[in-house]
């Protein structure tokens, strides 16, 4: 029986979405940003020599694309969905990686120490998730189930994912050294048996989210565009490296503050709010030449 798409739109006017009738891939998800990384996706290479696709994401049982701004979805929405149901109906692989999962390699999980005595970073050798999430309690982690069944540990005050690795930020009733073992072994269990890091509503919120936020982007002003891209290109990754994350939210030109939002195992760290604040100050004044701008850090 041939699979037959619907066109759906979504809450970004630059994304819609081709929802099958039945199952595209085996509970799996994947983004694209370019036809390099779409290699292991032969569905994906196709779309992208649309010259008006930017990104592409494939679930379980849709295809979601976002688009340039040189077309209107209103014009090729039609094509498009004839290019994906010829496709899908044509007995073609819509993911090389698939037939691969046998061959699948070991999951290996090691803890990292942070800057925060109160986190621990489980790094891991497979990428979990595009996004950055931080969840303070249980109820927040509804998108999450790896962060749900994180909650269950009485000692989990909070939960960050991002890239390859779990941030995890424990109460006082419990020490490190009780913990670890048993917190590596349930995540090192947990991805070995293909348990889902993040529900696709989530996954799908992502690739809007992204959307809205170079779009954002795009409205700032000059100097805020620079202290976004300073803070992407020389602040983030030395974050990222203890366990944490760090946000542009804002900056006032009268007041010349910048306000910063830290997550992970940045937040509530005894020492990082000073340390990055300051050093944050000390390389936004040089690189902007300007010694009244003044960094407010926030722990979220």
């Amino acid at each position: 029986m041939a699979i037959s798409l619907e066109i759906k739109e979504t809450s970004s006017p630059t994304i819609l979405k081709f929802e099958a009738d039945s199952f595209l891939t085996k509970h799996s998800s994947f983004e694209f940003n370019n036809i390099d990384e779409a290699e292991k996706s032969p569905l994906a290479q196709q779309l992208f020599h649309l010259p008006f696709v930017k990104k592409v994401y494939i679930a379980s049982n849709f295809v979601a694309i976002e688009r340039f701004n040189i077309v209107e979805w209103a014009d090729v929405q039609e094509e498009v969905r004839t290019v994906l149901e010829t496709y899908i109906n044509g007995d073609q692989p819509i993911f090389i990686v698939e037939e691969e999962t046998e061959s699948r390699s070991p999951i290996t999980i090691y803890a990292e120490s942070t800057p925060n005595p109160a986190v621990l970073k489980f790094v891991c050798n497979k990428a979990l998730t595009a996004k950055v999430l931080e969840f303070n309690s249980i109820d927040e982690a509804k998108p999450s189930p790896l962060a749900i069944a994180l909650f269950q540990f009485p000692f989990i005050k909070s939960v960050f994912i991002d890239r390859n690795y779990v941030s995890l930020t424990k109460y006082d009733i419990a020490e490190w050294d009780d913990i670890t073992l048993e917190l590596r072994t349930f995540l090192k269990t947990y991805l070995e048996e293909d348990k889902p890091v993040l529900d696709e509503s989530i996954s799908m919120q992502k690739v809007k989210v992204e959307s809205e936020k170079e779009t954002n982007f795009e409205k700032l002003d000059d100097i805020s565009k620079q202290i976004v891209n300073i803070l992407e290109e020389y602040v983030r990754p030395a974050v990222a490296s203890d366990g944490g994350n760090i946000e542009f939210k804002s900056f006032d030109e009268s007041s010349k503050k910048v306000e910063v939002i830290l997550q992970g195992a940045c937040s509530g760290c005894p020492s990082s709010t000073f340390t990055l604040k300051n050093g944050i100050e000390n390389m936004l004044k040089q690189m902007l030449n300007d010694e009244q701008i003044y960094v407010e850090a926030i722990n979220q």
